[in-house]
Formats: C-alpha cells, structure tokens, sequence
C-alpha cells in the first residue's frame, strides 16, 4: 500500500501538475503556430520562391506499384517542421522577455557598515585605560 501512496504523493506534486498543465498549453501553443505558418505565414513565402508549397516537396525513391505507395523523402515537410520550431522558439523567448521584465529585480542588499577591527577596540581599550 506504501508503494500507491507515495506514488500519490509523487502526481499530486505542484511541480508535477504545472509541469502537465505546461504540456497540455504547449500542445495547444503548438497547434496555433503549426496553423499560423501553414495557413498565414507560408502561402506568401511560397509565392515570393515562385509558387512553392514546401509540403509538397520531396524526393521519390521507389515509384508506387499496384497498391503499394510510392518512397519518398519528404524534405518539405521537414522544412515546415523547422519553420514552426523557429517561430515557437521565438514565441516563448519573447513570453520569457516579457515575463522577466514583470519579476522585481532583486535589489543588493545593503551592506552593513563594518564595525572597528580588533585591533582599533585594543587602541582604544588602551587609551582609555592611559587616561585613567
């Protein structure tokens, strides 16, 4: 029963339920840029290279027989996959930025003022005890 506690234990973690929550807004995050670069982003840099639809682009190895498809290598959608690596990186940079400017920066701390050494206490013992 120990081993179902503490596993328990182990989900209910706040470092483990933000770290789902992170996952599941990630997925989504990344949804929004994979259809931001698809269906916003691409389509005018496909014209500008001359009508290119980088999905489409790829490298046939073996033609289709039959029923069987054909062998590709599909490099444009690899293209596509870095384009939206790029942009989500950039996304989360900027987010980072922006939420680090909205954490107080952490001041020094003052320093104490530093109190006579031992030797200036011994001076001044042996001044006062010369007076006397």
């Amino acid at each position: 029963m120990g081993f179902f506690k503490d596993f328990k234990a182990f989900l209910l973690k706040g470092d483990i339920v933000n770290l789902a929550t992170a996952v599941i807004v990630g997925g989504a995050f990344g949804k929004i840029v994979s259809s931001f670069t698809n269906d916003v982003l691409m389509p005018p840099i496909g014209i500008l290279l001359g009508g290119v639809d980088f999905s489409d682009l790829s490298i046939q190895l073996k033609e289709a027989v039959g029923e069987t498809p054909a062998v590709t290598i599909n490099y444009g959608s690899f293209i596509q996959t870095v384009i939206d690596f790029v942009i989500i990186g950039f996304c989360i940079f900027i987010v980072l930025k922006a939420y680090e400017r909205t954490q107080k920066k952490d001041e020094p701390a003052p320093v104490a003022p530093s109190g006579p050494t031992q030797e200036e206490l011994l001076t001044e013992i042996r001044d006062i005890l010369k007076n006397k």
